[in-house]
């Protein structure tokens, strides 16, 4: 009687309305409870009953509480869900279905239904899918959590699940697109000088079959050399707007994967019609480069051509021959001119890296690490591979040509596909300003906003060669976008740059390609392109990274569960310092692991963090900073989570 009393429902919602409320976002824990963080920093503690009614990663409106001293809140009203589209696992328990999200922070088994399409009689336990959350608590006639299955991603025994559920987890395609058959050149009004006499190499990995990049070099008589970069020519193919194109347009990119590729373009194109193979004639874009004797770009010349590889190098038989090491096969490079334009080209590396280093900004080498998978996705070895004179040799001449494709575009159209980067924002310039101070580092505003004048600052911070200075200092800067208008790049140090050198893996440079080609056939360049675009290309570039990295992190458990059940020890690098603990990577392989904070001393207590500034203490001893190096020990291998836990090993 007295719930169904109107007067007692008004004089509950009249304390409801009087007691004090917050806003943030749900954090939970494996025990049970949680906290409720909000914009300003403030945690409040939400109890094991109240969690009930949220997941993690809500943003909710609660009531606050207080009581005993100890202020807790009760979540009230949702704002936003934390959880919509998600990756999960199939539960399946005396004939009722259910899911249990793949999330680290997220263990809650939710009921769940499937969409009229899919049989739940062929959904088995452990199953991946895709599913949705379309009920929840806190939304008004909604009693509990529900879900919805949309999708099966894989069998639990799939032994292709890493890639299954990564490249579903982002929305990312899980092939390549479907390959056409009538692929016609398509040259109108555009004229090819016809190059394939000339000796043009690549040089590529071993295993790669997207050859986008063929090179030709002559030392010249005056000094300085001039270099012929010929690009491969989807867009001879590929007409604006046709199915091919607007799926390319969607993908945005090829995706690269440890041990598989999902292309932009069809393979047909990809690896086979358009990648400069050797003994294949082939339409290319060229540019044609001088650069004199200290390595500055005095002129250029883009132009259609036809070019013939003479020979397909890989990286290791370029750098041995290059650098007089002994290998096994004793490879010795038997193309016409060979030698001759290897050393050439090897010159021009050397001259170009100190010209960028003075005009520019180069930043430390770091290896690049490299997974052998096998057929069953078991991952046979990671190996670390420097970076050697033969992958620099490609890396100088492809920014070279960027750097003419950037003028070019600035010039002669004003617009096209940037990468810019405009190092930091008026707020963020600030802080900057006042950390470098504090470092005893002189500096003006001009020097964080002009690029010339941040040269100069950067060629001083690297002087000092101070990990933690340079860690910390990049948390002040944002991030390189695409844009359709020509912008500075703070972190190359150059005033514009813009890819056109491969097109067969960004749509981006297939757009820059048109454009050139426009101006080539003295026709008005197309409009610049719209900002959806440019955002678009960025958020699949993201994505990109984000599908790399969870691969990668998926593989690494599996490979190093040996290596922490055995507590083998690795030389880590600290890469971020949490309130919780300490994220490292591992050198031997390029691992991430995580440091709690409870290992980091018998006694807990002792350890003080300081996350903005990334300290840690332990007692009255600066002991971690931000960029040291140091030995841990691995000590567990998660897969449920895809992480690694190492403790120090000292």
């Amino acid at each position: 009687m007295l719930q169904n009393n109107s007067l007692l429902a008004q004089l509950k919602q009249q304390i409801r309305e009087s007691t004090p409320r917050v806003t943030g976002v749900i954090k939970a824990t494996d025990k049970g409870f949680g906290f409720l963080e909000t914009d300003d920093g403030q945690s409040y503690f939400v109890p094991p009953p109240a969690m009930k009614l949220v997941l993690h990663g809500d943003r909710v409106d609660a009531l606050l509480k207080e009581d005993n001293e100890r202020k807790s809140v009760e979540p009230d009203t949702l704002i936003e869900q934390g959880l919509d589209r998600f990756i999960a696992r199939v539960q399946k328990r005396d004939g009722r279905l259910a899911v249990i999200p793949d999330h680290p922070s997220i263990s809650n088994v939710l009921k769940a239904r499937v969409k009229r399409t899919l049989d739940e009689n062929a959904l088995n336990h452990g199953d991946w899918v895709v599913a949705r959350l379309i009920r929840h608590p806190l939304k008004q006639d909604d009693r509990g959590f529900f879900t919805q299955i949309d999708e099966l991603i894989a069998a639990t025994d799939d032994p292709s699940v890493p890639w299954k559920v990564t490249l579903a987890r982002h929305a990312l395609e899980q092939a390549s697109p479907e390959a056409g058959s009538d692929w016609q050149l398509r040259d109108e009004g555009l004229s090819r000088e016809d190059l394939t006499a000339l000796p043009f190499f690549t040089i590529d990995s071993a295993s790669t079959r997207d050859m986008d990049d063929a090179l030709y070099i002559e030392t010249r008589a005056s000094g300085g050399w001039q270099l012929t970069v010929a690009i491969a020519d989807p867009t001879a193919y590929v007409a604006e707007n046709d199915p091919v194109d607007q799926e390319a347009r969607t993908r945005a990119f090829t995706v690269y994967l440890p041990g598989q590729n999902v292309t932009m373009l069809p393979e047909p194109l990809a690896d086979d019609l358009c990648s400069l193979k050797e003994n294949e004639n082939r339409p290319t874009l060229a540019c044609r480069i001088d650069i004199a004797a200290d390595g500055t770009i005095e002129d250029y010349t883009f132009f259609a051509a036809t070019v013939r590889s003479h020979a397909r190098l890989t990286y290791e038989n370029v750098a041995n021959w290059l650098e007089g090491v002994e290998s096994d096969n004793a490879w010795q490079p038997e193309f016409e001119r060979g030698a001759e334009q290897l050393k050439a080209l090897a010159e021009l590396t050397e001259a170009r890296s100190a010209w960028r280093v003075q005009h520019a900004i180069m930043f430390k080498d770091r290896p690049d690490y490299v997974f052998d998978v096998d057929e069953a996705g078991n991952v046979l070895n990671v190996r670390a591979e420097t970076r050697r004179i033969s992958q620099r040799m490609i890396e100088e001449a492809m920014i070279a040509a960027n750097v003419c494709c950037a003028r070019l575009l600035e010039t002669r159209v004003g617009h096209g596909i940037f990468n810019v980067h405009q190092g930091f924002s008026a707020e963020k310039a600030e802080q900057a300003l006042a950390f470098l101070a504090a470092q005893s580092v002189e500096a003006t505003p001009d020097q964080l906003t002009d690029i010339a004048a941040w040269r100069e600052l950067r060629q001083t911070l690297d002087s000092r060669d101070d990990a933690w200075l340079d860690a910390r200092l990049r948390r002040f800067q944002g991030f390189a976008v695409m844009s359709a208008q020509p912008g500075p790049h703070f972190g190359m140090g150059l005033p514009a740059y813009a890819t056109w050198t491969s097109p067969i893996r960004k749509y981006g440079d297939m757009v820059n390609h048109r454009l050139i080609k426009q101006l080539l056939k003295d026709e008005t360049p197309s409009a610049a392109a719209e900002t959806t675009l440019t955002e678009h290309l960025g958020e699949r570039r993201r994505l990109n990274r984000m599908a790399e990295r969870d691969v990668k992190d998926w593989l690494y458990v599996r490979y190093l569960t040996k290596a922490a059940e055995d507590g083998h020890s690795f030389d880590a690098e600290i890469i971020d310092i949490k309130r919780g603990g300490l994220r490292v990577r591992l050198l031997e392989n390029g691992a991430t692991a995580f440091v709690p904070a409870s290992l980091l001393a018998a006694d807990r207590n002792t350890v003080a963090i300081d996350d903005k500034e990334g300290f840690v203490t332990i007692g009255d001893e600066l002991r971690y900073r931000l960029g040291d190096t140091f030995k841990v020990i691995l000590k567990e291998a998660r897969e449920d989570t895809r992480s690694l836990v190492a403790r120090p090993a000292d």
